[in-house]
């Protein structure tokens, strides 16, 4: 959610549709950064996945994992932080797998 100055409500900006693995939910959301062109990565957790979400979209698109829980490169296993490099690398807590992953994101 998001808030304007004096608000005295937020403004859902991803999720807020139940748990579940559609691409307009999220299941136990643990990280949360919003990159340069507004744009906001999630780390879904309980899908096993990175999402994001373009302004004012309903659904966001996976970006990273969605192939199953797993140690695989291409896979996440409860994912729970993200952070931007200067470069637009994008880097993930990889929880369970013990590990930092990097990513090369294309806007």
């Amino acid at each position: 959610m998001k808030w304007r100055k004096d608000a005295k409500e937020g403004i859902v900006v991803a999720g807020g549709n139940g748990q579940g693995k559609d691409l307009n939910q999220l299941s136990y959301p643990r990280g949360v950064i919003v990159d340069d062109l507004g744009q906001i990565y999630v780390a879904d957790w309980g899908n096993h996945r990175i999402m994001r979400w373009c302004d004012g979209e309903e659904e966001g698109e996976i970006v990273v994992g969605g192939n199953g829980k797993g140690n695989q490169p291409n896979q996440l296993n409860n994912p729970y932080g993200l952070s931007f490099d200067n470069d637009g690398n994008l880097y993930i807590v990889d929880g369970w797998n013990h590990r930092i992953q990097k990513f090369d994101i294309v806007l």
